[in-house]
């Protein structure tokens, strides 16, 4: 692991590190689409003119799932910086603390009793964004509790903060293992397929509804990443330097809570994406956050499309869910960061 990333760290050093993930993404965009039970040339894929097969599979398949794998890439990369940045943690991420968990209950419960809610199925345009707004019920829910738990006499907790990140993790589960004993066999199917992580079912309408409402919250983390430097300091220096901490900490807790909800809804459960990638950025290009966020946002994108490709590629004609691939990456990155950690404080 360490030599892959000195050896991206100098070829970033001769080039902009957007134009080096910009190009990176690219690449990686187009081997997806070219990638499944039914092989595509790279020509089709470039092909702009015509009508044939290939193009039909890219447009109305292929091509929404790799916006949507962007899209729920780049907001778990996004979150995991922003939770490292809030906590000062490398090992801070939304899935560790229990958000994606919370969240995951909350969809649960709509899966499950969604049908006895009439007035969901009444109103026409609240149906594509009824699993997000369960999604941040409960993600907004759980980041609150874990956010009261891990203060100790008026500052966050490392120690209060993992320990209640177990906690709601187990209660969480505890929920939907409830959740799937309770259900039909419908209902068991969809919480199963769900709870693993999959972006099968992508379609344009979906990433319209996604899109609309990432946008605006990536935008406004873009603007603010200037004062989560002030965080890296410490609070009380970035209270010296104007900063209303407390209110700072409100956005973006509320911001993670959003993203994460959303992208739970959409695509389930996929882990260890928020915790690789901020790490990597700081690795490759430091620590600065006006560079660490946008540059999470462009290889959280790279990052799970190339999961996603290998999950629809790996067992073809049938395809592994995409959160098992990042569970499989992302567990031996996590215990290499945490026992480079432990040499580190020694």
């Amino acid at each position: 692991m360490s030599e892959l990333v000195q050896s991206l760290t100098k070829v970033r050093q001769s080039i902009s590190p957007y134009l080096y993930l910009f190009i990176l993404l690219g690449g990686i965009s187009v081997w997806a689409l070219t990638q499944g039970a039914y092989q595509i040339s790279w020509f089709s894929v470039l092909q702009t003119t015509g009508y044939s097969l290939d193009q039909d599979i890219i447009i109305d398949v292929r091509l929404p799932r790799l916006l949507m794998a962007m899209l729920v890439g780049t907001t778990l990369a996004v979150s995991g910086a922003l939770m490292q940045a809030l906590f000062r943690n490398p090992l801070a991420d939304p899935g560790l603390l229990g958000i994606a968990a919370g969240a995951s209950v909350a969809v649960g419960l709509l899966i499950v009793f969604g049908e006895r809610w009439q007035f969901l199925q009444q109103v026409e345009w609240l149906k594509p964004y009824t699993s997000s707004f369960a999604a941040f019920i409960g993600a907004t829910i759980t980041c609150s509790v874990i956010f009261r738990l891990s203060k100790n006499q008026g500052k966050v907790s490392v120690l209060h903060l993992l320990l209640a990140g177990i906690a709601i993790n187990a209660i969480a589960g505890s929920a939907t293992g409830l959740l799937t004993y309770i259900s039909s066999d419908e209902q068991l199917r969809a919480l199963t397929f769900w709870a693993m992580g999959n972006l099968g079912g992508a379609r344009w309408e979906h990433v319209f509804t996604l899109a609309s409402l990432l946008s605006p919250m990536l935008i406004f983390l873009v603007i603010k990443s200037q004062q989560l430097n002030l965080l890296l300091l410490g609070e009380e220096e970035a209270r010296y330097l104007g900063l209303d901490v407390e209110r700072f900490k409100g956005q973006i807790v509320l911001v993670v809570a959003l993203l994460v909800g959303v992208a739970v809804a959409f695509s389930g459960l996929i882990g260890f994406i928020g915790l690789m990638v901020p790490h990597l950025v700081r690795m490759m290009f430091g620590s600065d956050n006006r560079l660490v966020v946008p540059c999470s946002a462009i290889l959280g994108a790279a990052l799970l499309t190339s999961a996603d490709t290998v999950a629809r590629i790996l067992v073809i004609p049938a395809e592994l869910p995409v959160g098992l691939v990042t569970s499989l990456l992302g567990g031996p990155f996590f215990l290499w960061l945490l026992m480079r950690n432990i040499k580190g404080g020694q």
